[in-house]
């Protein structure tokens, strides 16, 4: 396998999981599911602090809300494979921005 491959299949799996980590710990914390809602709440402030959290958890709330969109609404497959297509796009990108600020900050060789 070319290292091109793995290094976007690392970005890749590492954007998943900052996704779920910070969907999960905004989870335990505020005792609800995190969602693009978030956007449409609290004042301005609050909303405007939701952007960055919802740019990097996004991948994970689309899948979720997509799997349980096939479970309870039966959602044909391709919307399925679209939503599935977008997320690990976005995932590939927010994990190759992580791993570039790791980098970046020297944590990372």
């Amino acid at each position: 396998m070319l290292p091109e491959t793995l290094n976007s299949l690392f970005s890749l799996f590492i954007g998943f999981a900052l996704a779920g980590a910070l969907a999960s710990g905004y989870q335990a914390l505020a005792e609800r599911p995190a969602g693009f809602g978030l956007l449409q709440e609290g004042v301005t402030r609050q909303r405007f602090a939701a952007v960055p959290f919802l740019v990097f958890a996004a991948p994970f709330i689309i899948m979720r809300n997509t799997l349980r969109g096939v479970q309870l609404e039966r959602r044909r497959f391709e919307f399925v494979m679209m939503a599935t297509v977008i997320a690990g796009f976005w995932s590939l990108m927010s994990g190759t921005f992580f791993l570039m600020t790791l980098r970046a900050a020297g944590l990372l060789a």
